[in-house]
């Protein structure tokens, strides 16, 4: 069973969520809110750096998955997310975990089936995937979806190997 963390990363609140994976069965975890308020910037990545840490060594995931950076109106709020981005993809990476990273179109997809979905349908569809007595907080239910789109990606990558191994075994009986 694949155990899963999800980041949707913020300078000032950063989302994770936890789930295990099998198949297609999906299993909650956890999920929270790393929140580090008003101190200084360089502060805060220390903070979302050790945040991440501890849930790494909490969860013990076998992997770790972030939503990329968009490019938003502000460069200077980009650049900030960018580096608060940076902080957790190091916690990951120190502890020897696979980074993948989906962009917000690609885990609306997978959550919802429209790349253009809204928050709330997000947060609607969370609910419903991973059988959740009430709606997740917003950073929550996204770091959530981040991992349900990781473990699609997974799930799509074994069936493809799988079909690609049918067709190399078929050729090679003719």
């Amino acid at each position: 069973m694949a155990i899963i963390l999800g980041i949707d990363p913020g300078s000032r609140f950063t989302g994770y969520g936890v789930i295990a994976h099998q198949g297609s069965r999906f299993q909650y975890l956890g999920s929270g809110c790393i929140k580090v308020g008003d101190h200084d910037f360089p502060i805060r990545l220390k903070m979302i750096f050790q945040g991440i840490s501890q849930l790494i060594e909490q969860f013990s995931p076998t992997s770790f998955a972030i939503e990329q950076v968009f490019m938003a109106h502000n460069p200077d709020s980009a650049l900030k997310l960018g580096q608060a981005r940076g902080a957790a993809i190091v916690a990951a990476t120190l502890q020897e975990l696979p980074v993948c990273e989906y962009s917000a179109r690609q885990i609306k997809q997978a959550v919802v089936g429209t790349g253009a979905a809204k928050k709330e349908q997000v947060q609607h569809m969370v609910k419903q995937l991973l059988k959740l007595p009430g709606t997740p907080q917003a950073d929550a239910a996204d770091a959530l979806a981040v991992a349900i789109c990781h473990a699609h990606s997974e799930q799509n990558l074994i069936r493809l190997a799988g079909n690609a191994s049918k067709t190399v075994r078929g050729r090679l009986r003719r």
